[in-house]
């Protein structure tokens, strides 16, 4: 799913390069140009209106053409991947889908930056490692949060189009939002909050999907792990308790005699 999420992205990336030029092609030949959200078959339909006169006008109605044939290429090879990663989340089984704002795309994309979601222990960690979880800078008396750079990305963005999603359709994560929105938050800063939620809700999922999949089998992630537990940390003067050395301890060697 990581390579199928891969190869699509880079689809993508080769389409918007293509429609851009496709644009700029089209608005040297027509005054107006070409709107938003530009397509193979309305560029066909826009480029039919075009009776370049020289040879300069020529040459950019054909290099139009030859963008339009690569952006058919793009979309027939893009729904073909689509297909595949629809088959892909299909096979696994995953419940994620369920959730408001989660396609196949979006499925396959966290399913294939997660991988096994037993290596993380609780929710917090998983937050953690995707960059929902916000980083406190608190200073004396005064406790704030800011937002975190860190963590995988890719999943951050899956959580972050999902979030956009369950907003606006589905009522809960509406009136989360707005209660955050409501709280001061502003937009951005309750959009973050609604993500941290749905990262529990994605965790939550993966985990019992897991358990489904390996009944009776060591887990190695709780379902009962909450938002505002802490992160375990190491303390330094924590010392091996006895028995459960790596080395051996080299005999003290008996005190000399005094002369």
């Amino acid at each position: 799913m990581r390579l199928l999420s891969q190869r699509r992205r880079d689809l993508v990336r080769s389409r918007t390069q293509a429609v851009n030029r496709l644009h700029q092609a089209l608005m040297q030949l027509i005054p107006a140009g070409a709107r938003k959200k530009l397509t193979a078959d309305k560029a066909k339909t826009l480029l039919a209106t075009v009776r370049p006169r020289d040879a300069a006008g020529n040459a950019r109605r054909q290099l139009a053409a030859d963008l339009i044939d690569d952006v058919t290429v793009l979309d027939r090879k893009l729904d073909a991947v689509d297909k595949r990663i629809a088959d892909a989340v299909k096979a696994s089984a995953t419940t994620l889908t369920g959730i408001v704002g989660v396609g196949p795309v979006t499925a396959a994309a966290i399913l294939g930056e997660v991988g096994d979601v037993a290596r993380f222990t609780t929710a917090d960690r998983f937050a953690s490692y995707n960059g929902t979880a916000p980083l406190e800078v608190s200073s004396g008396d005064v406790v704030r949060h800011r937002l975190s750079r860190a963590g995988n990305r890719r999943l951050n963005n899956a959580l972050h189009v999902v979030a956009l999603s369950n907003k606006r359709y589905d009522p809960r994560g509406n009136a989360y939002y707005e209660r955050k929105l409501a709280g001061g938050k502003g937009k951005k800063g309750s959009l973050r909050c609604l993500k941290r939620r749905l990262s529990d809700v994605v965790f939550r999922v993966l985990v019992e999907d897991r358990a489904r999949a390996n009944p009776g089998g060591q887990m190695g992630a709780t379902l009962t792990a909450s938002a505002v537990d802490q992160i375990p940390k190491a303390n330094t003067s924590d010392k091996p308790q006895p028995g459960f050395t790596t080395e051996a301890t080299p005999p003290r060697r008996p005190a000399k005699a005094a002369s």
